[in-house]
């Protein structure tokens, strides 16, 4: 009796101390994250000049986990839950990847007639920067958003070549590389920048007309890898909902846990190599 409640009394203090050790370090994990979102939203928010509490975006974040854990639980169970909770966890670096990516595009499809506007008011006798306010006025963003910052680092003294230096570090594409290169030899070597301005956006115009054009031919292929991929995930859906009982051996089984990591390696692996094919760099 007396060795029972011994060991009673040293399991107890064993589950109180790991609870207590996993509180601090569960606390730790939460903190990090919270810093690590919160400065990355911070960050990439700026970026794309949308001006967004980190803070409410984070609690935000939380409600979006808990609610798809308890959903994906109650549905589909535990592993399926944990699953999902690490999707969510990370989904908002990849949307600050893919806004950043839409941003620049638009940016670039804005440059041949921003650069226009310029060279135009240019030839009417203005000067560089009220070229660039002028166009600033009648343009939208991004490119309105740029030159405008790009504007105020004039304004308070940055240098000329350091401000393009700065807006090319914001929107590092090569296409506005292009764009900064001519601009900047142009100031410090001399000539008619605004005949440059034209040229370059000449030039841009039909390059972003061929990629259009290369888009279009290519468009059946990305379509195609998009069927392929998802077929197999489609087909599996419907069978789990035609058969239950045997395909839920799937999911509870190691040979179901090595099917479903075999046809997510060759699923990727497919997908990739066809993005591979149709990505076609002008």
């Amino acid at each position: 009796m007396l060795d029972s409640l011994y060991l009673m009394i040293i399991v107890g203090v064993t589950v109180a101390a790991m609870i207590f050790c996993g509180n601090f370090v569960a606390q730790d994990l939460g903190k990090q994250y919270r810093d690590t979102f919160t400065q990355s939203a911070k960050t990439n928010l700026g970026s794309l000049f949308l001006f967004i509490e980190p803070q409410k975006l984070f609690a935000s974040n939380l409600v979006m986990m808990l609610i798809g854990f308890v959903l994906s639980w109650v549905a589909w169970g535990l592993v399926v839950a944990i699953i999902v909770l690490t999707i969510l966890a990370i989904f908002p670096r990849f949307l600050y990847r893919i806004l950043q990516k839409r941003r620049r595009r638009k940016f670039v499809l804005q440059l041949p007639d921003s650069l226009m506007m310029i060279s135009s008011s240019m030839k009417s006798g203005g000067s560089l920067i009220n070229s660039i306010e002028t166009m600033v006025e009648e343009q939208s963003a991004p490119v309105s958003q740029e030159f405008s910052l790009f504007l105020r680092e004039q304004r308070m003294g940055v240098g000329f070549v350091e401000s393009l230096d700065n807006m090319l570090t914001r929107m590092p594409e090569m296409d506005f590389k292009l764009v900064v290169a001519g601009m900047q030899i142009s100031k410090e070597v001399g000539g008619n920048l605004a005949e440059v301005l034209e040229r370059l956006a000449d030039t841009l115009r039909r390059k972003i007309e061929m990629e259009g054009k290369i888009d279009a031919l290519t468009g059946q292929g990305r379509m195609q890898g998009v069927v392929m991929t998802g077929l197999p995930i489609f087909l599996g859906f419907m069978l789990y909902h035609m058969e239950p009982a045997s395909m839920a051996r799937i999911f509870t089984e190691p040979m179901g846990w090595a099917t479903i990591a075999v046809a997510t390696v060759m699923l990727s692996l497919g997908y990739f190599f066809i993005r591979k094919i149709v990505n076609i760099d002008v």
